[in-house]
């Protein structure tokens, strides 16, 4: 997976595996197909797989990602007030400034791109939303992106809140909103995220209802 236009965007160009096949030097292919990049991005979807690399991996300097893949099985959650529909335009420039907050070496070329690529996300399903919750002074402070295909099955991605608005009760507004547009439009469709093994925001998703089904895994090296 390649993009030009977003080069600096690990989403958008990285190596894509379901399971290696066998005898291929999964190093030397990443270095092939992403040798003009700054960067190297191995994803791996197949557990076994994954686990029977990283050794080899780690070894060529390569960091060892795991993401959780979270069903919602419990209630749809209620929260205080709602999220909006919005457009790429009008969360640009709360994207834009956590970027900043998140990579503040980062060059301006490269947080133009890692904001403009949601643009290319509109592609990703049938359906693609996002939305966001404003904070008391009316200002957007926590977003995330739903995805729902045509069978109804929707992945909610992308979930985050502004460094300054933390604790407000902003992700939990996006969070029921996306649910309840999802199951709006399939009751009995399935619904999934992904999640960090290694930080917080599992155990919050937990709470939510969603549960552990299985496990992604992603390859880094700068």
């Amino acid at each position: 997976m390649l993009s030009d236009r977003y080069a600096y965007s690990h989403e958008h160009n990285q190596l894509v595996l379901d399971a290696p096949p066998s005898g291929v030097d999964v190093a030397a292919l990443a270095d092939e197909v992403l040798g003009h990049l700054k960067h190297r991005r191995i994803a791996v979807f197949d557990d076994a797989a994954a686990l029977a690399l990283a050794p080899g991996l780690v070894a060529a300097g390569y960091q060892h990602e795991v993401e959780l893949v979270m069903v919602h099985r419990g209630p749809l959650p209620s929260a205080p007030g709602s999220a909006e529909q919005v457009e790429l335009a009008q969360l640009a420039p709360a994207l834009e400034r956590q970027w900043r907050n998140w990579l503040p070496w980062a060059s301006d070329d490269s947080i133009g791109q890692l904001v403009a690529r949601r643009n290319a996300r509109q592609a990703g399903a049938e359906r693609v939303l996002i939305l966001a919750a404003r904070d008391e002074d009316g200002e957007f402070g926590s977003w995330a992106d739903l995805y729902q295909d045509a069978a109804g099955t929707a992945q909610i991605e992308d979930v985050a809140t502004a460094d300054e608005r933390q604790r407000r009760g902003l992700a939990d507004r996006v969070m029921a909103t996306a649910l309840r547009l999802a199951a709006e439009r399939a009751p009995d469709g399935l619904r999934f995220l992904v999640a960090d093994a290694e930080d917080w925001p599992q155990q919050w998703y937990a709470r939510l209802g969603f549960v552990t089904v299985g496990r992604t895994h992603g390859f880094v090296r700068m």
